[in-house]
């Protein structure tokens, strides 16, 4: 991830209602929620969570799909397993942290000694 794109995730995750809706559909796993139980969930209205999940798909933090009449959101995991990982490596030395693949599984470890004390 460059910084242009950092920024551009942080500036979508900026807005409470946002960071609200991408929190909970990273709760809901892959399979996500249709936008109407994101509304709910949330005591947004439903034009308003609208707004906010076009917004978020816009930045690419999430992706939706139509199922029936429903959209389902997701969390783009991929784009958020980039972020944590630029943050980690920009804001510690790298005497603090290390992201390293598990050889096991694949997955990305982001490892934080005790720092910044």
């Amino acid at each position: 991830m460059d910084i242009q794109q950092a920024v551009r995730v942080f500036d979508t995750l900026s807005q409470e209602t946002r960071l609200r809706a991408f929190r909970l559909l990273v709760k809901a796993g892959p399979g996500g929620l249709p936008a109407g139980k994101i509304s709910e969930a949330l005591g947004t209205p439903h034009n308003t969570m609208s707004f906010h999940l076009n917004h978020l798909s816009n930045s690419g933090v999430v992706s939706s799909r139509r199922e029936g009449r429903s959209i389902i959101y997701s969390a783009n995991f991929a784009l958020t397993q980039a972020l944590l990982t630029f943050v980690a490596k920009d804001c510690c030395s790298e005497a603090f942290t290390e992201v390293r693949e598990d050889a096991a599984t694949g997955d990305a470890v982001i490892e934080l000694k005790a720092c910044c004390a």
